[in-house]
Order: structure tokens, then C-alpha cells, then sequence
């Protein structure tokens, strides 16, 4: 099973479970995936800097991981 995304997770973690969650991260304006700060922000922290809810975004990088899962 993979590993659950949460909101308190470093985003460069979230990337080491699947680099897929890029193009979701990117939908939504987070455009801070390769910056420095993305190897010490929690994803909730990049969301109130960029204005975007976390919950709803959690909901997708998980669902994607899980489909992701679920076709191997």
C-alpha cells in the first residue's frame, strides 16, 4: 500500500513517492517544486504562501497515488 500524502509532509517527500504528483502540484499553482525551499516546506506551508487549500489538494495527490497503485 502506498504511502499516505498528509499535509504535514516536506514536498520533496511527496515527490519520492511518486514524481506523477508534479503535474497536480503544478495544476494548482504550486510552481515551487524545484525550488530550495521545497526541501524544508511542508506542503501546508507552500499552500498558505501560495494561496491554495490544502485539504482538497491532499485529497487529489492521494487519489492519484492510490490509482497509481492500483494499476501495477
Amino acid at each position: 500500500m502506498a504511502e499516505k500524502i498528509t499535509k504535514d509532509m516536506i514536498i520533496s517527500d511527496i515527490l519520492n513517492i511518486n514524481m506523477g504528483c508534479v503535474p497536480i502540484l503544478l495544476n494548482e499553482g504550486m510552481h515551487c517544486i524545484g525550488c530550495p525551499a521545497s526541501q524544508g516546506e511542508t506542503l501546508e506551508e507552500a499552500c498558505l504562501v501560495h494561496g491554495i487549500e490544502v485539504a482538497p489538494l491532499v485529497d487529489k495527490l492521494n487519489e492519484f497515488v492510490q490509482n497509481v497503485e492500483a494499476d501495477q
